[in-house]
């Protein structure tokens, strides 16, 4: 029995991390987000308390849990590199780590030896509890976003992408809004069947207000999702745009070797998207084999595509010179005399960058050739403005399209719709696709502005400005991986009115923040109050 009890916590805090794998693509058990971490705040509220170091030990089990869930679904960055992935992970784990430590220090009820008044008998410290748990989870993630350029991708409240009616909560409070909505679900969950537990020993059961309200919190989420999704959507204008899907695998395209064949690829799709008539030609991240401002032959092939149709001619393009280097997005036409240029503003770490390359050689040796050097940011969001029809749009480079704030300020600059290009080519036939589609969708909820996406190897599709996927490049067998054009009519709001969430940004996960650390400060101070 001794060893069941020591063991059992790191089993629940493990299971947690494999809950949390299952909520997201491939697996996209959705459901499960509401009790993933249930396991692990029983094994930090009710497993064995080490006498020397308990902190410690229930950081570890959030760890534990952190780990499984960051291995398990960022899995296919091993097509990239097994050595990154995994320090990337281990790095990753530190914020459950942290979140589990503060849990056990300022949301744990300490457990009365008389049963009728145990702490978890009251309904109202249940529910401070779960709040002061949930808060400190987002506050965590608000972190993870941010630290280092931050990783935000698969927030809890992701998992919730494919609710529509929930995810309408976005716009007032952001993505955070529904991470704070799982976990306190999930900590209500585990003190109501102690509290059921209890009350069963004395043979009394009581009215549950913690737990009934935070029912009718969520189901008032939904109600209002439904009352927005009814409502009128106003004048918009159509767009029509074609985005091309060449499907190069990463391990040829910056073979010199095929330049002419990525060309040729760029080429025949453009013709037929050109007999499309489309407003506005997408061609994805990094779609040149060479830079169209600095190489002359690439710069007169995308200029010949530009000319083969009344279209602009979006693409995404390296620029490299000798003052900076850039992932760029570039717009020709579209009634504008010059090329738009937007340098991409956030950069993913390890991909664009490397962390403390200089002061930490470690991290580059791990990352090996895949990032040989550090790619320049710009300075922020661009809006490249399109003619005919007059149209808005906010290029997002790669995983931009995961970053809430960056299409926040955008909107705030005018964007009247979102155009993401992207190359998940690094990620081969794996999940990676398909989560960041799902962290693309918080895009258009929170802003109310559809996007377009156009990948090398998929998903290119559209989204419209309630998160709901339109339409989807694929094959009739469901392949979107595979090489083709996508037509779509875009119906972009006129004048949008920019959103709560969009003005004030992420008030809600920094009130959180704020929140957890005043929690914090104050049981410091009662904790030094009492041993002075």
């Amino acid at each position: 029995m001794r060893i069941v009890r020591n063991l059992w916590p790191w089993a629940a805090a493990a299971l947690s991390g494999a809950l949390l794998v299952l909520c997201f693509a491939p697996f996209d058990q959705s459901w499960l987000a509401w009790i993933a971490l249930s396991p692990l705040l029983a094994a930090i509220w009710f497993g064995p308390v080490h006498e020397r170091h308990p902190l410690l030990r229930k950081a570890e089990l959030g760890y534990l849990a952190g780990l499984v869930f960051f291995l398990g679904s960022l899995s296919w960055l091993t097509t990239v590199s097994v050595p990154g992935w995994f320090v990337l992970c281990l790095y990753l784990a530190i914020y459950p780590a942290l979140w589990a430590a503060i849990v056990f220090l300022v949301a744990t009820p300490r457990e009365s030896a008389d049963t009728a008044r145990s702490v978890w008998v009251s309904s109202w410290r249940n529910l401070l509890t779960g709040i002061t748990a949930a808060a400190a989870w987002v506050a965590l993630e608000h972190l993870r976003a941010r630290v280092f350029t931050g990783f935000g991708w698969n927030s809890l409240g992701v998992a919730l992408h494919g609710n529509i009616p929930i995810i309408q909560i976005t716009s007032f409070a952001g993505v955070a809004s529904l991470g704070f909505l799982c976990a306190l679900a999930s900590a209500i969950a585990v003190a109501t069947v102690r509290r059921l537990m209890v009350e069963a020993r004395g043979g009394k059961i009581r009215a549950h207000f913690d737990f009934t309200l935070t029912l009718a919190l969520i189901v008032g989420v939904f109600v209002f999702g439904l009352r927005m999704l009814g409502g009128s959507e106003g004048k918009s204008t159509a767009l029509r745009v074609a985005a091309i899907q060449p499907s190069i695998p990463q391990d040829v395209k910056w073979n010199p070797a095929f330049e002419e064949h990525i060309l040729e690829t760029l080429s025949r799709l453009t013709d037929a998207a050109a007999a499309m008539a489309p407003d506005l030609l997408v061609w994805p991240e990094a779609a040149t084999p060479r830079g169209f401002f600095e190489d002359r032959i690439v710069n007169e092939f995308v200029k010949e595509q530009a000319e083969k149709g009344a279209f602009a001619l979006l693409f995404g393009t390296l620029i490299l010179s000798h003052e900076a280097d850039y992932n760029a997005a570039v717009m020709l036409g579209g009634g504008n005399a010059e090329p738009q240029v937007y340098p991409k503003s956030h950069l993913v770490m390890f991909g664009e960058y490397v962390p403390f390359r200089e002061s930490f050689p470690l991290f580059a040796i791990i990352v090996g050739n895949l990032v040989p050097a550090d790619f320049d940011a710009g300075a922020g969001p661009v809006i490249f403005r399109l003619q005919k029809p007059a149209v808005a749009l906010a290029p997002l480079i790669c995983f931009e399209d995961t970053v809430a704030h960056l299409a926040g300020e955008a909107a705030m600059l005018g964007a009247r719709c979102f155009v993401n290009v992207t190359n998940d080519g690094w990620f081969k036939r794996t999940a990676a696709s398909r989560q960041h589609l799902a962290n693309a969708v918080f895009r258009c909820a929170e802003n109310r502005r559809p996007m377009i996406r156009c990948a090398n190897t998929g998903v290119t599709c559209v989204i419209d400005r309630f998160g709901r996927v339109q339409q989807t490049l694929q094959t009739p067998e469901g392949d979107s991986f595979a090489e083709g054009v996508m037509l779509a009519e875009v119906q972009v709001p006129e004048d949008p009115a920019l959103t709560f969430y969009a003005r004030h940004g992420d008030w809600f996960s920094g009130g959180c923040l704020a929140f957890t650390f005043a929690v914090l400060a104050a049981r410091i101070v009662r904790r030094r109050g009492a041993s002075a």
